[in-house]
C-alpha cells in the first residue's frame, strides 16, 4: 500500500513538473500596443462642413488588424469637451466585462484624461467594429473596423484572398451630434438621414487585379437604417459573419442591418473596366445611395450608366435571404475543432425571455423600451455598483421576462441570469419598422424568424441544426426573431437596440451573468487602472 501511494505521489509530482515546465516554456500570446487620441475636426462628408470625431486625425478611425488571442493594450486619450468611451462591437471580452466600454461597465473618460483598455481577442476571428458608446457621439464618427485574422496554424475554409478591403457603410446626418442629442433630449425623434457614407465618403476607389479574388469586410456602422450592398456585375460569396463561417452561398446583393458585419469574397472575373460598388437604404420610402468603385488595374474605362438597382422586394425577400445564412458545421472558426461540434439544438433552454420593443411617450417625451421599462444610465456604472455592493443603483426585478400590459416607465433594469445557463430570447417587434438587437459579451444562434406574434408553437419552425451564430440580429416589422445563448461568460452585459436613437432613449438593459463561486477561472478582477465615478468614488479597486 505504501509502495502504491509512493508511486502515485511520484506520478503526480512528475505531471506537475511537466505542466509547470510547459507553462514556463510556452510563449505568451502576443501583445499589441496602441495610443489613440480623440479630437474634433471639421469635415464635409456630404458637402456640408460639420464637426466630426477623429481618432489620431482619421475619419473613420484606424482599423485594428489583429490575430486571434492577441492582447490589445490601447491607451485612449480624450481631447473632446465631453466624457467619452469606445465599445468593441462583437469582441466578447471573455471573463472581462470590465473592458466592454459601455456606461454600465465603465466610467467615461473625462476631457483631457485617458484610460488604457486591456483586452484579448480570445478565441475569435472575423470582422467587427468599434464606436463611441457615450452620449450621441456615434453620430459624429469615432468608429472604425476591427479585423481579427486566424492564427497561421488554424486553416480557414476558403483560399487566402489576394487582398482585403474594409468597408464601413452607414447612414449619416448633416446635423451635428450635439444638435441631434438636444433634439432627442427634448422628446423628438430623429429626422430622416441626410445620406449614406462608405468609409466616411460618398465615393471611394478600391483597386484590384483582373482574375484575382478579394475579401470585402462590410459593416453597417449607421445610426438607424438597414442597407443593401452589391457590386455591379460581380457575385458575392459569403464566407464570414461576425466570427462564424457560414455555408458559402453566392448572392447578387446582401442586406446588412444596423450593427451587423459580414465578409464576402469577390473575384474580379469581368472585362477590365471600373464597376460600381453600391450601398443603399432598405425599407425606406426615399432610397439613399452611396457609390464607390472597384477599379481593375488594367482598366481604361470609368464607371458609366445607371447605378445598379437594389432589390425591389421588401420584408419577405429579406427574411428569406436571412434564412439562407447557415453554419458550416464542418469548418472550424478560431479553434481547430469544427463549429458544429457544439450541438446547440440538443440543449434544453433553462429559461425563456420574451422581449417586446415599444416606443412609448413618458412624461410627454419620446422614449423606447423593452417590456415597458425604458433604461436610464445611473451616475455609477452597474458593474462597479455590483462589485462594491453599492445599493440603490439598479433594480434586479423591474424588468420582467415576458411582456405585460400597463404604462411604460423609466428605470435602471438588470436581469439576473445564472452562469452556464442556456437561454432562449424571443424579440417581439410589434412596430412597423425593422429593429436590430445586439448582445455584448456573446454570440448567439439565430434559430428563427417569423411574422406575427410569437407563440411556443413557433418552436417547431426553429433551425436546430445549422443556425448561424452572430452578435446582432434583425427583427422584421410585426414579426419575431428567436436566439439561443449559452451563458458561458460571466459579467455585466449590455443587451440593446443597435438603432442608436432607440438605445439612447432607453431600449436597453443589462444581463447580470452570475456565478456564486467567485474565482479568476470565471471572471477577472477589477483592473488596477479602473476609473471610478459616482458612488464608487473613493473606493479601493
Amino acid at each position: 500500500m505504501k509502495q502504491k501511494a509512493g508511486f502515485l505521489l511520484h506520478l503526480v509530482c512528475g505531471v506537475l513538473a511537466v505542466f509547470l515546465n510547459s507553462s514556463v516554456v510556452k510563449a505568451e500570446d502576443p501583445y499589441k500596443f496602441y495610443t489613440w487620441t480623440v479630437t474634433y475636426g471639421t469635415l464635409s462628408p456630404l458637402g456640408v462642413p460639420q464637426q466630426v470625431i477623429l481618432i489620431n486625425g482619421q475619419f473613420p478611425g484606424p482599423t485594428l488588424d489583429v490575430v486571434t488571442n492577441d492582447n490589445i493594450i490601447l491607451n485612449l486619450i480624450n481631447k473632446l469637451d465631453q466624457p467619452f468611451l469606445l465599445t468593441w462591437n462583437g469582441i466578447k471580452q471573455r471573463k472581462n466585462s470590465w473592458q466592454d466600454g459601455v456606461l454600465g461597465t465603465n466610467c467615461p473618460i473625462l476631457p483631457n484624461s485617458n484610460y488604457t483598455y486591456k483586452f484579448q481577442t480570445k478565441d475569435q476571428i472575423g470582422s467587427f467594429t468599434y464606436f463611441p458608446s457615450t452620449q450621441f457621439h456615434k453620430a459624429a464618427g469615432g468608429f472604425g473596423g476591427i479585423n481579427v485574422y486566424a492564427r497561421p496554424r488554424i486553416p480557414v475554409p476558403y483560399p487566402i484572398p489576394d487582398g482585403d478591403f474594409t468597408l464601413l457603410a452607414g447612414d449619416w446626418y448633416n446635423t451635428s451630434h450635439k444638435a441631434l442629442q438636444q433634439s432627442l433630449d427634448s422628446g423628438k425623434s430623429l429626422p430622416f438621414p441626410s445620406g449614406v457614407l462608405i468609409n466616411g465618403h460618398t465615393s471611394n476607389t478600391f483597386s484590384g487585379d483582373q482574375g484575382k479574388t478579394y475579401m470585402f469586410r462590410i459593416s453597417n456602422v449607421g445610426l438607424s437604417t438597414s442597407l443593401n450592398f452589391r457590386i455591379e456585375g460581380h457575385k458575392l460569396k459569403l464566407v464570414e459573419c461576425e466570427g462564424s463561417h457560414p455555408i458559402q452561398n453566392i448572392y447578387d446583393s446582401l442586406d446588412i442591418h444596423v450593427g451587423q458585419s459580414i465578409s464576402v469574397l469577390v473575384t474580379l472575373n469581368q472585362a477590365p473596366k471600373d464597376y460600381y460598388i453600391v450601398a443603399s437604404t432598405r425599407f425606406t420610402r426615399r432610397v439613399l445611395t452611396a457609390t464607390s468603385v472597384i477599379h481593375y488595374t488594367n482598366s481604361h474605362t470609368s464607371v458609366s450608366g445607371p447605378v445598379p438597382a437594389g432589390p425591389t422586394y421588401q420584408i419577405h425577400w429579406s427574411m428569406k435571404q436571412a434564412r439562407t445564412f447557415r453554419w458550416n458545421l464542418i469548418a472550424n472558426a478560431a479553434r481547430p475543432n469544427p463549429q458544429g461540434s457544439f450541438h446547440y439544438g440538443h440543449v434544453t433552454p433553462t429559461k425563456t425571455i420574451v422581449l417586446a420593443n415599444s416606443a412609448p411617450l413618458i412624461n410627454g417625451k419620446q422614449r423606447y423600451a423593452f417590456n415597458r421599462v425604458s433604461y436610464v444610465n445611473p451616475d455609477t456604472p452597474l458593474k462597479l455598483a455590483d462589485y462594491f455592493n453599492i445599493p440603490g443603483v439598479f433594480s434586479l426585478d423591474s424588468i420582467q421576462t415576458v411582456p405585460s400590459d400597463g404604462s411604460a416607465f423609466v428605470g435602471t433594469p438588470v436581469m439576473p441570469v445564472s452562469h452556464h445557463d442556456f437561454i432562449e430570447i424571443v424579440f417581439q417587434n410589434n412596430e412597423n419598422s425593422v429593429q436590430s438587437m445586439h448582445l455584448d459579451g456573446y454570440d448567439f444562434w439565430v434559430v428563427g424568424y417569423g411574422s406575427g406574434p410569437w407563440t411556443p408553437a413557433k418552436r417547431r419552425t426553429y433551425n436546430l441544426v445549422d443556425a448561424l451564430t452572430r452578435h446582432t440580429a434583425q427583427v422584421y416589422p410585426n414579426s419575431w426573431t428567436t436566439i439561443l445563448v449559452s451563458l458561458d461568460n460571466q459579467g455585466m452585459w449590455n443587451l440593446r437596440s443597435a438603432i442608436w436613437e432607440r438605445q439612447y432613449l432607453g431600449q436597453q438593459f443589462y444581463l447580470r451573468v452570475w456565478d456564486p463561486v467567485q474565482s479568476l477561472y470565471n471572471e477577472y478582477n477589477i483592473p488596477s487602472n479602473a476609473l471610478l465615478c459616482g458612488k464608487a468614488l473613493g473606493r479601493n479597486a
